[in-house]
């Protein structure tokens, strides 16, 4: 959002990653701003946001507020974060459209009409959202896990005894290595331009623009390989683990590990299971050894330096592709280190035909890598025994924000899942018996909980 704005002639003043809410305000203060922009790129900001409007709200302010970010959405903002402050709060769906609602929030700062629109916009949308989680039926987390993924674990889905038990690091993986797991769509999503890769090439208004984007990426990307500017280093672990209800028990070493699970409580049609991530482990009453994997990778060391090489070239956009290649060669990374997982260190795949780069976008392999914060285990806090678990900021230097953000920000991390049946799913809204439970379970207070599963929680706190 920041970048298409100082595109079309506006000062913006970039304050970074992981601001505090008083480091907003006095900055706002100091340079007069005209407009406040906030951007969440993982789930707890959001209830970050909440808190930087109440300030604002308290210290008087009636500076207009723009909500940008991968985690954020106009309903959110309409329910959480426009009650929260009586000035003007809009939500900006991707950066294109960031110049025209700046434009219209300081032109029209003064006049009542245009603010009281937006307003009874966003009340329309809280209107349609209460409507809407009055109308959903959930079960009972007892009913939900009765209704749980009724899947076998013998025969063709006999679990795989890992080739290689315990932690693998790989301290510098080669970048040309994983050029060809680059995904492509996902880097023109981040400069604004809509489409798949390659067909965005033959789309009007956009595909001369995406290709010299592309070509300048790729002639960057040369560079860096041939430099080493960038490292990329990973690290997994294969650990033997079994399902206990929710919870999934993991041996590492000497030590058991318990990790923790959510499942979904909305009402399913006939036959739908309620799904929870323990589901695609073996239950331990089954006697049957089953395995689960853990990972990070990262493409960002060097990044920093290399983009404040740029900056102090005044060469912005080149520090903006920095940033953008090291995002695709994480995510390039993470597809790499998958690959070698299934057909050698786990070996449950041995037989793997290679994929295209059509196949791996498309998931076609078997197993998943779901990862802490996303939907399918929306719990951040999750990362803290993951990085236990691997020695992750010592085998691949990601540490972990007090928000649970990774550092450096083009970094991956997950789980994996080996089972046949496996997929990919949403745990969606749940109910504050589950959310009490789950406290329980993970020996924190509900409220804590509550704080970290903000964005799923089926009532209000």
């Amino acid at each position: 959002m920041g970048v298409v704005l100082a595109c079309n002639n506006w000062r913006v003043v970039d304050l970074g990653v992981m601001v505090s809410s008083d480091r907003i305000l006095e900055s706002a203060t100091v340079e007069k701003a005209d407009i406040i922009g906030l951007s969440g790129l993982i789930t707890p900001s959001l209830d970050e946001m909440v808190h930087v409007v109440k300030e604002l709200e308290r210290r008087g302010f009636s500076t207009p507020v723009l909500i940008g970010g991968a985690t954020t959405s106009k309903t959110h903002t309409a329910v959480k974060i426009t009650p929260a402050y009586s000035h003007a709060v809009m939500h900006v769906l991707d950066a294109s459209r960031a110049v025209p609602v700046a434009s219209a929030l300081v032109r029209e700062k003064g006049n009542q009409a245009y603010l009281d629109a937006i307003r009874s916009e966003y009340n329309d949308v809280r209107l349609e959202y209460s409507r809407r989680a009055g109308a959903k039926e959930y079960l009972s987390i007892e009913d939900a896990r009765v209704n749980r993924a009724a899947l076998s674990f013998t025969d063709n889905a006999q679990p795989t005894k890992p080739r290689s038990l315990g932690v693998t690091a790989f301290d510098s993986v080669p970048l040309a290595e994983l050029r060809p797991y680059i995904d492509w769509t996902p880097f023109f999503q981040a400069w604004e331009l809509r489409g798949r890769y390659p067909e965005i090439f033959d789309t009007p208004n956009v595909g001369v623009e995406a290709k010299k984007l592309y070509d300048d990426a790729n002639a960057m990307l040369d560079t860096i390989i041939a430099d080493g500017s960038l490292r990329a280093r990973a690290a997994c672990g294969l650990f033997p683990a079994v399902s206990v209800s929710d919870d999934l028990e993991v041996t590492v070493g000497e030590d058991t590990i318990t990790l923790h699970t959510l499942r979904q409580q909305s009402k399913r049609a006939s036959g739908v299971p309620n799904l929870a991530l323990s589901d695609f482990l073996a239950p331990k009453a089954s006697n049957i050894q089953d395995y689960i994997g853990a990972f990070v990778v990262s493409a960002g060391e060097g990044c920093d330096a290399l983009c404040a090489r740029y900056e102090s070239e005044n060469d912005d956009y080149s520090a903006i592709m920095v940033k953008s290649i090291a995002d695709r060669l994480a995510e390039a990374c993470a597809e790499w280190l998958h690959q070698k997982v299934r057909t050698d260190l786990w070996g449950y795949a041995t037989d793997e035909s290679p994929f295209s780069a059509a196949d791996l976008v498309n998931e076609a392999y078997r197993g998943i890598r779901p990862a802490p914060g996303y939907p399918a285990c929306p719990d951040h806090t999750e990362k803290t025994a993951l990085f236990a678990m691997l020695d992750a900021e010592k085998l691949t230097g990601v540490s972990l924000t007090e928000s649970l953000a990774m550092y450096p920000a083009a970094s991956v991390s997950g789980w994996y899942f080996a089972h046949p049946d496996a997929k990919y799913f949403a745990v969606g809204k749940i109910t504050q018996e589950q959310v009490a439970d789950y406290a329980h379970r993970k020996g924190m207070s509900v409220e804590e909980c509550e704080r970290w599963l903000s964005p799923i929680l089926a009532y209000d706190v």
